[in-house]
């Protein structure tokens, strides 16, 4: 990991090029306001592209003398870094796609800071969050006019295989043919792949201003740093707020295979979809992969049967192998979520509809209280038990790469989960076929659980 020992000023690029007096002080008192260290490993992930390490201790440890700092200027702000990633210059000038991201982290870390700070925010009821999370979209610019019902949202797991790569790959490309725009949590993997290989399929149809939408929250990006095809980047405050920003900003959700990340995504959406609310509200999920995935979306579904149910699975199609039914399917389907749209009057740019519960949207910490005491019980409300299964998954998410879940887990054991035999019974078979398939951790060493299960 090599790094320039020098100081480097950075002009905006992308966002911040323009600001009033006013808003260059709200900059400038980011640091007093407690999210210096915040803006700091968000930039550093952004500096740090096509890292191949998913551990962020190793890496905030690799850079602990790098160093971010706002300064203004007469016409706004700039940035000065110190010991700063090499790989983010080319003959001393820092890519200009990376500039964009950096001051998308600015943007989103500040505006973020300065509302909570003013009241603006009410993360204590449903309908403040959901209004909290179109405000920063709406900031980012994420939410555009005119919009077209073509921005798909891919998630998958940035540990996979050459030939999953090469199917997400694949899938992007379909998509991007029959123009479509992609939206991912911004990382490698199955994450990279179908923005890949829709910026070739765009590039073949002359559409210009393609968008590879990028969500990402500050407890994860170090370990899953942008990457470069994003050119649309937003900061979520939260794991919750980024869940709901992806669902909102969807009309199609197709899930690749992953890990326990990816787990966790489909929970929290088969947990929304699956309340009364929105029964009438379509939204479209396909579930795809290779044929060397056929056993793991096997038992995604088989799990998903086991603990939501049967009804949980009317909300999603599997399709192995076939990217371009995957790609026609879900062009047909943002067909039927548009017509929908128009005749309830909502808007494109962003599902108002969907209800999603409070539950859903509050923060889970992941220690070894929260996790011990999560309710792990098939007795609840398949909806109830998806909120705590989503919370469970987190916490995985938590300790296999996240800061201060490893240091919790190095200085306490393993997190331990509880609860019904026949259900932790099911969650070990998912893990265990996890971890039989690398799927937990971008590592060669045989990886050791950051869990333990109870029955």
């Amino acid at each position: 990991m090599s790094k320039r020992s020098d100081t480097v000023e950075v002009n905006p690029e992308g966002s911040l090029e323009v600001l009033s007096q006013q808003e260059v002080n709200r900059l400038l008192s980011a640091g007093i306001n407690g999210q210096q260290e915040t803006l700091r490993r968000c930039a550093l992930a952004v500096l740090n592209v096509d890292s191949r390490t998913d551990d962020t201790r190793a890496i905030l440890a690799a850079y602990a003398d790098f160093d971010i700092q706002i300064l203004q200027q007469t016409r706004g702000v700039k940035l000065a870094l110190s010991n700063a990633p090499a790989r983010a210059f080319v003959d001393g000038k820092m890519i200009r796609g990376i500039r964009e991201q950096l001051f998308a982290v600015l943007r989103d870390v500040v505006f973020v800071s300065s509302e909570r700070a003013a009241g603006h925010f009410d993360f204590a009821t449903s309908e403040g969050v959901t209004d909290a999370v179109f405000h920063i979209l709406r900031n980012a610019g994420a939410l555009q006019i005119p919009a077209e019902p073509n921005m798909v949202v891919c998630w998958g797991g940035h540990a996979i295989g050459r030939d999953e790569y090469d199917y997400c790959k694949d899938v992007g490309y379909q998509m991007g043919l029959r123009g479509l725009d992609i939206c991912t949590g911004c990382g490698a993997g199955a994450m990279k792949a179908p923005m890949k290989g829709a910026q070739l399929a765009h590039a073949k149809q002359r559409i210009r201003g393609g968008r590879y939408l990028g969500i990402t929250e500050p407890g994860i990006i170090a370990a899953e740093s942008p990457n470069p095809i994003v050119n649309e980047l937003v900061i979520m405050p939260d794991m919750e707020k980024r869940l709901e920003a992806f669902v909102r900003v969807a009309h199609a959700i197709v899930i690749f295979p992953g890990g326990v990340g990816t787990a966790e995504e489909l929970l929290f959406l088969l947990g929304v979809l699956m309340a009364p609310e929105n029964r009438d509200v379509p939204f479209p999920l396909i579930l795809t992969g290779p044929e060397s995935s056929a056993d793991y979306f096997r038992a995604i579904d088989e799990f998903v049967r086991a603990t939501l149910g049967d009804a949980a699975c009317d909300h999603y199609e599997i399709h192995i192998g076939d990217a371009e039914r995957v790609a026609g399917r879900v062009r047909e389907a943002t067909q039927d979520v548009a017509t929908f749209r128009q005749q309830q009057q909502d808007a494109y740019y962003f599902n108002w509809r969907l209800h999603i519960d409070l539950a859903f949207q509050q923060p889970f910490q992941a220690t070894h209280e929260t996790m011990a005491a999560l309710a792990l019980h098939a007795s609840q409300d398949a909806h109830e038990l998806a909120v705590n299964l989503r919370r469970a998954f987190s916490g995985l998410v938590a300790g296999n790469v996240k800061e201060a879940g490893i240091r919790a887990i190095e200085a306490n054991g393993p997190f331990e989960l509880s609860g019904d035999a026949s259900l932790v019974e099911c969650l070990d078979d998912l893990l265990t076929q996890f971890v039989a398939q690398g799927r937990m951790r971008l590592e060669t060493a045989a990886y050791t659980p950051c869990y333990r299960l109870i029955k």
